[in-house]
């Protein structure tokens, strides 16, 4: 395990599973609550080192990265694709935006920048001289999904770098692998340039190695994705300190009476299954006013019969098994509940091998699981409603809060979406899943609090400084 300057033996391992076969992929180190409490100390102690690091060395290690996934690419894909069972193209573009990401972050320590402000409005005050200036916060703790781990945990680790902040990831332990190959870059990179290794470190494990990461007062910063109520409880646990939550939504996308139906119905059968629905904003709820609604389910139809099942490996497939068994046996329960809770199933829904077919549901009501949480498989639902307005009222009317989309040709419509729903990011005539790097990532709601992107991470890592100054004592 990557932990202080070297490496240090786990105290055991566990196998890494392909999900397509529940062959082995590799035997990973699994870490404990010790080990946890060394990377802390570890971090902490290298606290004011890594926060001493020039602009030009953040920016060398974090250029040299992105260098290192690009020469990786291939391999890194096959890595992917063995310990998520994700389909190869989605494998594909998630090492193309982890390595945009680092490209990305690259550039924001020349950013940290700072600025005067006049606070001569009171007497006595006239000959001050006042500024602020960013610097890091102090220990990050990164907490990644399983579902696009080297991804996820890039934009926990190239943001804490770009601040000048150690920082500590766990990933899922489902898939660790690839997270410590990144971190094993990492720490080639910072050597390379002159920096601590100690700069970035990692600890896989369960929940106990979690909570000790998060509740550790030396830690400044939380940042975690996964599901709402882990995110609530670490919020609590690391509270006063600063957390960073990503949770999931059930995002709503809205097709409207005169939006291109035949685009629309595209959007979802590729938003709604790709990475086989394990996505936060990936397609869940579809809301189509009622005039157009029976021929754009058919139109739907079409597209989603044409959806490949089967091998995450071969480059047809966009449908892949699930990360587990388990999630599995949960999102056919889903189904089965919506409907006897008086849904209709259109389409899929069945298991194929370890795989599930893709399915559409109609009519899913409001205290379903289907409707209410995020599904994280591959299961659209739709629903029919009068009008626009009633689509906003919808939409809204869900704890979560993520990011949701809208397909209209209208461009008051347009604008009206992005007013009114109550989102952190509203696509028009694209899928909600649609995310660049490059803006700001985050939700609302139960989805979560704070804001991903390295520009924005970076404001997150690092906290204000105010400076004021008399020039001469006693004037």
């Amino acid at each position: 395990m990557p932990i202080g300057e070297g490496w240090r033996p786990a105290p055991r391992q566990a196998p890494v599973l392909f999900p397509w076969d529940g062959s082995v992929v590799a035997s990973a180190p699994v870490g404990d609550v010790e080990l946890a409490r060394a990377a802390i100390d570890a971090a902490y102690e290298a606290r004011r080192s890594v926060a001493a690091l020039s602009t030009g060395t953040r920016m060398a290690v974090l250029q040299q990265v992105a260098e290192m996934l690009h020469e990786n690419a291939g391999p890194l894909v096959e890595l992917l694709i063995s310990e998520t069972g994700k389909p190869r193209t989605d494998c594909e573009v998630e090492v193309a935006r982890t390595t945009l990401t680092w490209e990305l972050a690259a550039h924001e320590p020349a950013r940290l920048q700072g600025e005067t402000v006049p606070v001569d409005f009171l007497p006595g005050a006239e000959s001050l001289i006042a500024s602020y200036t960013r610097r890091p916060a102090g220990v990050v703790v990164g907490i990644a999904g399983f579902n696009y781990p080297l991804l996820l945990a890039s934009h926990k680790i190239a943001p804490a770098i770009a601040a000048g902040c150690p920082v500590i990831i766990k990933p899922a332990p489902a898939t660790p692998l690839s997270t410590l190959c990144l971190v094993a870059a990492v720490r080639v990179a910072l050597a390379a340039a002159g920096a601590p290794s100690v700069a970035v470190q990692a600890v896989t494990g369960g929940a106990e190695v979690g909570t000790e990461l998060t509740i550790d007062p030396r830690v400044a910063i939380v940042s975690f994705t996964g599901s709402a109520a882990v995110g609530h409880a670490i919020a609590r646990a690391c509270a006063p300190r600063r957390a960073l939550l990503e949770l999931g939504s059930n995002s709503a996308l809205i097709v409207c009476g005169d939006a291109d139906l035949a685009v629309a119905a595209r959007a979802v059968a590729s938003g709604g299954f790709y990475a086989s629905g394990q996505a936060c904003i990936s397609v869940q709820r579809v809301i189509v006013v009622a005039g157009v609604y029976r021929e754009f389910t058919e139109l739907l139809l079409q597209e989603v019969a044409r959806v490949q099942v089967g091998d995450p490996r071969l480059p047809t497939v966009r449908v892949a098994p699930l990360i587990n068994e388990a999630a599995t046996d949960r999102v056919l329960q889903w189904i089965s509940d919506a409907v006897v809770a008086g849904a209709k199933k259109l389409a899929g829904g069945r298991r194929v091998g370890r795989c599930l077919s893709p399915a559409i549901l109609a009519d899913v009501p409001d205290g379903t699981g289907l409707w209410d949480e995020e599904v994280f498989g591959p299961v659209v639902a739709l629903r029919v409603v009068a009008d626009f307005d009633e689509a906003i009222e919808v939409a809204n009317r869900s704890r979560y809060g993520l990011q949701a989309s809208v397909f209209t040709t209208s461009l008051a419509l347009a604008h009206r979406s992005i007013d009114e729903l109550e989102v952190g990011g509203v696509i028009v005539n694209e899928v909600p899943g649609f995310r660049s790097d490059a803006l700001a990532y985050g939700g609302v709601k139960d989805s979560g609090i704070g804001r991903e992107g390295p520009r924005w991470a970076v404001a997150e890592y690092t906290v204000t400084r105010a400076a004021v100054i008399r020039p001469v004592a006693g004037r």
